[in-house]
């Protein structure tokens, strides 16, 4: 886990966020009513658009004409992942939800997040926590469902990041916006 607090990591310079939709991170409504995860709203607000811990390239929401954000990125990831989940399911191909998940966990779930090696962090959507916080699944190759935690700061891990790379001085490398 990385810390209580989002505030925690460790950027590689200062974050990119001049492309960042804030009023869409702020009024974005899901179909249960509710917006964004407090968790998602930190991470975008103190690390704006990078790639966290080696890893992860989680899509903030952009301002139109911008690219990899998560209504158009990450829209188009949840319909890839949605039909190879759907497929897997016709062929019975039951590995595909090890080792805890279930068939029906797929329809709910949302990309928010990729890796540059095919593994997604999804949101439960259909399951807000008391803190309003989604549960986060991850989908390695898209062939396997792993859960991570209750929210954000408990599904990155630097330790992950550490056996994979070696210690590093930063959590987040800032990457540069990107116009359509």
């Amino acid at each position: 886990m990385i810390s209580d607090s989002i505030a925690d990591l460790r950027l590689l310079g200062s974050p990119t966020i001049e492309h960042i939709d804030f009023e869409a991170l702020y009024g974005y409504r899901f179909a249960d009513g509710e917006g964004f995860p407090a968790s998602y709203r930190a991470f975008v607000r103190h690390a704006g658009w990078g790639r966290a811990f080696g890893l992860w390239l989680v899509y903030p929401p952009v301002r139109s004409g911008c690219a990899d954000g998560l209504h158009g990125r990450g829209t188009q990831l949840t319909k890839r992942f949605r039909a190879s989940y759907r497929d897997g399911e016709t062929e019975a191909f039951d590995w595909m939800v090890e080792p805890d998940g279930h068939w029906s966990l797929a329809a709910p779930l949302e990309v928010f997040a990729w890796s540059e090696n095919g593994d997604a962090l999804l949101w439960n959507t259909a399951s807000r926590n008391t803190d309003g916080e989604f549960p986060i699944w991850e989908s390695r190759a898209l062939d396997s469902l792993h859960y991570l935690g209750a929210d954000l700061r408990q599904a990155l891990v630097r330790e992950r990041s550490v056996s994979i790379f070696g210690p590093r001085p930063f959590d987040v490398e800032p990457l540069p916006a990107t116009h359509l």
